[in-house]
């Protein structure tokens, strides 16, 4: 039997009170955040104000790339962690917890910041211009709208995650002048063209993301996302579809020294009674600006006092251990 992840683990959170209500109000947001990134790492957010037709503008762009003949995409084929397709067979998520899955059961567009860096080394390893397919040239314009609306929205959460540790809302942002950031479109298509799914393999396998926060825009289904706690094992995350699912990344729980947990999820195959199921999640992995010196947050606060990492230093091995090859 399927269960679903409880409002009290996963709450929502409309943001709109967070942004102009008064102070017991944004102070019981914050302590709702906090208990509910110590349990599951998970959060839906409400009230941000991005436009859903945008979001449905870019999955129909996206769907026209995605399914064109594999000559066609090829030109666009990228490595994890680069910017273009990867197609079938680049990515096993479920390597970086240690488990050897088979690939995962995706294809993804995937672009990352668009302004380079002064420093040429760092611009060496985290700069290229995004690749945009020529065959759907309105799909550049649309994500370049929706990621500005991505960066407002990961300001906003990010002070919201700074005040609900009690610490000074820039305690994270002013970390993020020029973050690298990531933006995968994830297609989740049927068995028609996947195939049966083999033992042991998903959509996307079981895993933490790596940075500071995700913003998820996803849908619903029966081959959907799961989110892992202790309490309830797997269970069907909530869905909402006005609200962006949020969780934090490895990086993140590091820096608050353990307090909050990094969020572990998987996507499921696609269900044998829906085998034609087809699923495309617009994604968000919010970064710091390259050189960032993440500390532990000391106690009472932060619980596991971690050596200081570089966050991309940090990053980059995250990357590399969930490339197939």
């Amino acid at each position: 039997m399927r269960t679903s992840v409880t409002e009290p683990r996963i709450p929502t959170i409309d943001l709109r009170p967070w942004l102009s209500g008064g102070s017991a109000e944004r102070q019981a947001i914050a302590r709702t955040v906090d208990e509910a990134l110590q349990s599951a790492g998970f959060l839906l957010v409400t009230g941000h104000g991005v436009d859903p037709a945008l979001r449905t503008r870019i999955r129909t762009a996206a769907r026209a790339f995605f399914t064109l003949p594999t000559e066609a995409k090829q030109p666009y084929a990228a490595k994890v962690g680069g910017r273009g397709w990867l197609g079938p067979g680049a990515e096993a998520n479920g390597y970086s917890e240690g488990t050897r899955t088979p690939p995962d059961l995706k294809e993804s567009l995937t672009f990352a910041t668009h302004e380079p860096f002064e420093d040429p080394v760092v611009n060496a390893e985290w700069y290229a211009p995004n690749v945009w397919p020529a065959q759907v040239p309105e799909l550049r314009e649309l994500c370049e709208e929706y990621l500005a609306r991505m960066a407002e929205l990961e300001n906003h959460l990010l002070a919201l995650l700074g005040e609900a540790l009690g610490l000074e809302p820039d305690f994270f942002t002013r970390h993020m002048s020029h973050p690298t950031y990531g933006f995968n479109i994830n297609w989740y298509p049927g068995t028609e063209v996947i195939g049966e799914a083999e033992e042991g393999q998903f959509r996307i396998g079981p895993h933490t993301d790596f940075g500071t926060v995700t913003i998820l825009d996803r849908q619903a289904g029966k081959g959907g996302l799961q989110v892992f706690t202790d309490e309830g094992g797997w269970e069907d995350a909530p869905f909402d579809p006005d609200a962006f699912t949020i969780n934090i990344g490895d990086l993140m729980a590091r820096w608050t020294g353990d307090r909050w947990r990094s969020g572990r999820h998987r996507v499921l195959p696609p269900p044998a009674d829906a085998p034609g199921e087809e699923l495309m999640s617009l994604v968000y992995f919010g970064e710091c600006t390259p050189g960032t010196l993440v500390e532990s947050v000391p106690a009472p606060v932060g619980r596991v006092a971690h050596g200081p990492v570089d966050s991309h230093t940090y990053l980059r091995e995250k990357l590399d251990s969930i490339t197939v090859g």
